[in-house]
């Protein structure tokens, strides 16, 4: 059964699913969608339109949904998708898409920490961390499994790629690459998230082989273009160079050096 303390408010316009709790002082706007077995522990404010999957947990004074912060934003229908079994921790902030129809997106698994922010038009993948005041400027990408440190800011358009840690107090301007550590205001990139990538059941042989490509991307005269050709010309193919280097090559700001 849903469970609606009596001092919250829901928006009859608001679509709420079986088994999800709603505790006090929680406002639900018109237009938003809450999947089953969501917790909204209190003094949560929800607004639409946003579609918000199973299983998540808003822990008290998440503000999720509102109008983007785009000064361009002048009240068109943007929207919010949030995927399943996420938690977001004390006063996380989302917002909505800029333009019409416009998408922000957060996928399932993710753990968001107090403070945290992920603005207007970003794309979040699956099984990331957030920490303390881990934040994202908007049209921002970050791929599955990666860790934004605590006091991090990512300017408007960069990418984080898959399995790339951010240490804390860390200035991003540039795309991160996947599965490197990227640490120092301003950063730089310190080597693999090889302790990250052994945990999550890497192979030794796809370790390694990252090892090698950061030695030429990071440790040699080469640049960018030239590192990626010695990585296709001397470290055997796999998954998950072509992952990086497809990255790399489809940077439009640049990766961080």
């Amino acid at each position: 059964m849903t469970a609606i303390h009596p001092s919250a408010v829901v928006d009859p316009a608001a679509a709420i699913g079986d088994g999800t709790e709603i505790g006090p002082f929680c406002h639900v706007g018109a237009g938003v969608e809450i999947g089953p077995g969501c917790r909204l522990i209190g003094h949560v404010t929800v607004a639409g339109p946003s579609k918000i999957g199973a299983g998540n947990t808003f822990f008290p004074y998440c503000s999720i949904g509102q109008r983007s912060q785009d000064l361009k934003y002048s009240g068109e229908p943007t929207h919010l998708e949030i995927g399943d079994d996420n938690s977001f921790r004390e006063f996380c902030t989302v917002n909505r898409g800029t333009v019409p129809g416009a998408v922000t997106r957060i996928g399932s698994h993710g753990n968001f920490l107090a403070y945290s922010h992920v603005a207007h038009d970003c794309t979040v993948g699956d099984h990331v961390i957030f920490s303390n005041n881990g934040t994202l400027a908007g049209h921002v990408i970050v791929e599955e499994h990666a860790v934004i440190g605590g006091l991090s800011g990512v300017h408007q358009f960069c990418r984080i790629g898959r399995h790339a840690i951010i240490g804390g107090c860390t200035k991003i301007v540039q795309d991160v690459p996947p599965y490197m550590i990227a640490d120092g205001n301003p950063a730089e990139i310190r080597g693999v998230n090889q302790v990250g990538l052994e945990r999550r059941g890497f192979s030794a042989a796809d370790v390694r082989s990252l090892r090698d490509a950061y030695r030429f991307l990071y440790r040699s005269n080469l640049n960018v273009n030239q590192a990626c050709e010695q990585i296709e010309a001397e470290i055997q193919a796999s998954d998950v160079l072509a992952h990086l280097l497809a990255f790399i090559r489809s940077s439009q700001r640049g990766i961080v050096r």
